[in-house]
C-alpha cells in the first residue's frame, strides 16, 4: 500500500502540512515506511481546483491513502471519487510514523 504525506519538506524531517491540497509536497510512503517518491506539488500555487488536480495526481502514483492536516470539501470529494482513503494527523513526519 502506498500512502502519501503532504509534507513541508521533501524529507521525513518536515511537518505534515495544514493544507491537504497546497501542501508543498507530497511523500509517498511504502509499507515499510520508506520514502518511494518524494513529489513537489505543483498545485500548491495558482489558481482554483487544486484539490481535485491532487487527487489525480495521487491516483496516477497509485496511492492509496493521503495523511494531511486539514482537507477541503472539493478535495475530500475527489478522494472519495478515486477510492483514496485519508487521515488527518499533524506534527512531524517521523513521529507520526512511528
Amino acid at each position: 500500500m502506498i500512502t502519501a504525506i503532504a509534507s513541508t519538506t521533501k524529507n521525513l524531517e518536515g511537518e505534515i502540512s495544514n493544507q491537504g491540497a497546497r501542501a508543498p509536497y507530497y511523500l509517498l510512503i511504502d509499507e515499510q515506511k520508506e520514502i518511494l517518491e518524494a513529489l513537489k506539488n505543483p498545485f500548491a500555487k495558482g489558481g482554483g481546483g487544486a484539490g481535485f488536480s491532487v487527487a489525480k495526481m495521487l491516483e496516477q502514483k497509485n496511492v492509496q491513502k493521503l495523511i494531511t492536516g486539514e482537507i477541503g470539501d472539493n478535495m475530500q470529494g475527489a478522494l472519495q471519487e478515486r477510492n483514496i482513503e485519508y487521515k488527518l494527523a499533524s506534527g512531524l513526519i517521523k513521529d507520526y510514523l512511528k
